[in-house]
Protein backbone atom coordinates (compact mmCIF):
# COMPACT_ATOMS: atom_id res chain seq x y z
CA UNK A 1 0.00 0.00 0.00
CA UNK A 2 1.62 3.44 -0.75
CA UNK A 3 1.55 5.87 1.65
CA UNK A 4 1.91 8.86 -1.29
CA UNK A 5 -1.10 9.98 -2.54
CA UNK A 6 -0.60 11.48 -6.11
CA UNK A 7 -3.17 14.50 -6.29
CA UNK A 8 -1.95 15.83 -9.74
CA UNK A 9 0.35 15.16 -12.93
CA UNK A 10 2.65 17.71 -14.25
CA UNK A 11 4.08 17.29 -18.26
CA UNK A 12 6.58 19.18 -19.16
CA UNK A 13 8.67 19.44 -22.25
CA UNK A 14 9.13 21.59 -25.41
CA UNK A 15 6.31 23.02 -28.26
CA UNK A 16 5.48 19.81 -30.27
CA UNK A 17 6.27 17.18 -27.69
CA UNK A 18 2.63 16.56 -27.20
CA UNK A 19 1.93 17.64 -23.74
CA UNK A 20 -1.88 18.26 -24.39
CA UNK A 21 -2.67 15.41 -26.72
CA UNK A 22 -1.59 13.19 -23.71
CA UNK A 23 -2.36 15.09 -20.84
CA UNK A 24 -5.76 14.92 -22.80
CA UNK A 25 -5.33 11.16 -22.65
CA UNK A 26 -4.38 10.68 -19.31
CA UNK A 27 -6.75 12.42 -17.67
CA UNK A 28 -9.60 10.58 -19.20
CA UNK A 29 -8.02 7.25 -18.61
CA UNK A 30 -8.05 8.66 -15.05
CA UNK A 31 -11.52 10.14 -14.83
CA UNK A 32 -9.17 13.65 -13.89
CA UNK A 33 -9.31 16.84 -15.58
CA UNK A 34 -6.66 18.45 -18.23
CA UNK A 35 -5.99 21.74 -18.16
CA UNK A 36 -3.33 23.45 -20.61
CA UNK A 37 -1.67 26.41 -19.33
CA UNK A 38 -1.70 27.92 -22.90
CA UNK A 39 -5.24 27.60 -23.06
CA UNK A 40 -5.39 29.67 -19.47
CA UNK A 41 -3.49 31.97 -20.26
CA UNK A 42 -5.23 32.71 -23.11
CA UNK A 43 -8.85 32.81 -21.80
CA UNK A 44 -7.14 35.54 -19.14
CA UNK A 45 -5.14 37.37 -21.64
CA UNK A 46 -8.27 37.13 -23.87
CA UNK A 47 -6.57 36.65 -26.91
CA UNK A 48 -3.76 34.03 -28.83
CA UNK A 49 -0.80 33.54 -27.47
CA UNK A 50 0.44 35.06 -30.74
CA UNK A 51 -1.31 38.14 -29.81
CA UNK A 52 0.17 38.20 -26.53
CA UNK A 53 3.39 38.19 -27.59
CA UNK A 54 3.19 40.91 -30.28
CA UNK A 55 1.15 43.81 -28.38
CA UNK A 56 2.71 42.92 -24.75
CA UNK A 57 5.99 40.81 -25.53
CA UNK A 58 7.29 37.65 -24.29
CA UNK A 59 8.13 38.90 -20.44
CA UNK A 60 4.65 40.18 -20.17
CA UNK A 61 3.39 36.34 -21.38
CA UNK A 62 5.85 34.57 -18.81
CA UNK A 63 4.62 37.03 -16.19
CA UNK A 64 0.99 35.98 -17.19
CA UNK A 65 1.87 32.03 -17.25
CA UNK A 66 3.69 32.33 -14.03
CA UNK A 67 0.44 33.63 -12.23
CA UNK A 68 -1.74 31.03 -13.66
CA UNK A 69 0.90 28.27 -13.01
CA UNK A 70 1.00 28.87 -9.70
CA UNK A 71 -2.69 28.31 -9.25
CA UNK A 72 -3.20 25.20 -11.28
CA UNK A 73 -0.40 23.70 -8.77
CA UNK A 74 -2.88 24.11 -6.25
CA UNK A 75 -5.62 22.00 -8.08
CA UNK A 76 -6.32 18.30 -7.34
CA UNK A 77 -7.34 15.57 -9.48
CA UNK A 78 -5.65 16.99 -12.81
CA UNK A 79 -3.20 16.29 -15.33
CA UNK A 80 -1.52 19.75 -16.10
CA UNK A 81 0.43 20.55 -19.33
CA UNK A 82 2.75 22.72 -18.75
CA UNK A 83 3.71 25.67 -21.53
CA UNK A 84 7.10 25.01 -22.85
CA UNK A 85 8.89 27.70 -21.38
CA UNK A 86 7.61 27.49 -18.33
CA UNK A 87 9.48 24.65 -16.79
CA UNK A 88 13.01 26.09 -18.26
CA UNK A 89 13.03 28.74 -15.56
CA UNK A 90 15.40 27.47 -12.75
CA UNK A 91 13.52 25.93 -10.09
CA UNK A 92 9.90 25.16 -11.02
CA UNK A 93 10.54 21.56 -11.56
CA UNK A 94 12.09 21.28 -7.73
CA UNK A 95 9.26 23.46 -6.25
CA UNK A 96 6.23 21.33 -7.62
CA UNK A 97 3.84 20.73 -4.47
CA UNK A 98 4.10 17.05 -2.73
CA UNK A 99 1.68 15.09 -4.36
CA UNK A 100 2.30 16.13 -7.72
CA UNK A 101 4.32 13.32 -9.87
CA UNK A 102 6.59 15.29 -13.41
CA UNK A 103 7.08 13.80 -16.37
CA UNK A 104 9.19 15.32 -19.42
CA UNK A 105 7.82 14.51 -22.78
CA UNK A 106 10.99 14.31 -24.79
CA UNK A 107 11.35 15.32 -28.36
CA UNK A 108 13.62 16.14 -31.15
CA UNK A 109 13.75 19.61 -32.25
CA UNK A 110 13.28 18.49 -35.35
CA UNK A 111 9.47 16.40 -34.66
CA UNK A 112 8.87 19.48 -32.82
CA UNK A 113 9.00 21.39 -35.89
CA UNK A 114 7.39 19.01 -37.94
CA UNK A 115 4.89 18.97 -35.58
CA UNK A 116 4.21 22.75 -34.57
CA UNK A 117 4.22 23.19 -38.85
CA UNK A 118 0.77 21.90 -38.75
CA UNK A 119 -0.30 24.44 -37.08
CA UNK A 120 1.38 27.47 -38.98
CA UNK A 121 1.90 30.89 -36.86
CA UNK A 122 1.04 29.08 -33.82
CA UNK A 123 4.20 28.94 -32.23
CA UNK A 124 5.51 32.68 -32.11
CA UNK A 125 9.09 31.62 -31.16
CA UNK A 126 9.66 29.51 -33.59
CA UNK A 127 8.60 32.88 -36.31
CA UNK A 128 11.65 33.54 -38.85
CA UNK A 129 13.79 32.41 -41.38
CA UNK A 130 15.60 28.98 -39.98
CA UNK A 131 12.95 27.71 -37.37
CA UNK A 132 15.21 24.54 -36.80
CA UNK A 133 18.22 26.42 -35.93
CA UNK A 134 15.72 28.48 -33.20
CA UNK A 135 13.94 25.27 -31.87
CA UNK A 136 17.66 23.53 -31.70
CA UNK A 137 18.85 26.34 -29.69
CA UNK A 138 15.72 26.65 -27.57
CA UNK A 139 15.97 23.14 -26.14
CA UNK A 140 19.07 22.82 -26.02
CA UNK A 141 18.98 25.53 -23.24
CA UNK A 142 15.98 24.10 -21.49
CA UNK A 143 16.56 20.45 -22.17
CA UNK A 144 18.74 20.29 -18.67
CA UNK A 145 15.65 21.87 -16.96
CA UNK A 146 13.35 19.77 -18.62
CA UNK A 147 15.38 16.68 -16.89
CA UNK A 148 14.84 17.37 -13.64
CA UNK A 149 11.23 16.00 -14.33
CA UNK A 150 10.92 12.28 -11.98
CA UNK A 151 10.23 10.93 -15.26
CA UNK A 152 10.98 11.09 -18.95
CA UNK A 153 8.87 9.67 -21.71
CA UNK A 154 10.60 9.68 -25.20
CA UNK A 155 7.54 10.94 -27.66
CA UNK A 156 9.66 11.11 -30.72
CA UNK A 157 7.92 7.79 -32.54
CA UNK A 158 5.33 7.33 -30.25
CA UNK A 159 1.69 7.78 -30.55
CA UNK A 160 -0.37 9.28 -28.09
CA UNK A 161 -1.88 6.20 -26.92
CA UNK A 162 1.70 4.57 -26.50
CA UNK A 163 3.10 7.36 -24.04
CA UNK A 164 -0.12 7.61 -22.31
CA UNK A 165 0.37 3.86 -21.80
CA UNK A 166 4.15 4.68 -20.45
CA UNK A 167 3.05 7.25 -18.52
CA UNK A 168 -0.04 4.92 -17.22
CA UNK A 169 2.87 1.75 -16.53
CA UNK A 170 4.76 4.11 -13.92
CA UNK A 171 1.95 5.89 -12.73
CA UNK A 172 0.94 2.14 -11.52
CA UNK A 173 3.90 1.04 -10.17
CA UNK A 174 4.64 3.84 -8.37
CA UNK A 175 0.88 4.39 -6.75
CA UNK A 176 -0.72 0.53 -6.88
CA UNK A 177 -3.74 2.22 -5.69
CA UNK A 178 -4.41 4.36 -8.10
CA UNK A 179 -7.80 3.90 -9.90
CA UNK A 180 -8.06 3.72 -13.50
CA UNK A 181 -11.22 3.69 -15.84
Amino acid sequence: MSSRRLERILLVGFMGSGKTSVGRSVADRLGWRFIDFDTEVEAEAGAPIPRIFEEHGEPYFRALEERIADRLLGETGVVLGSGGGWAAAPGRLTDVPAGTETFWLAVSPEQAVARASARPGSRPLLAGPDPLERASKLLAERAPVYRSARWTVDTEDASVEDVSSRIQEILTREYPDLRWK
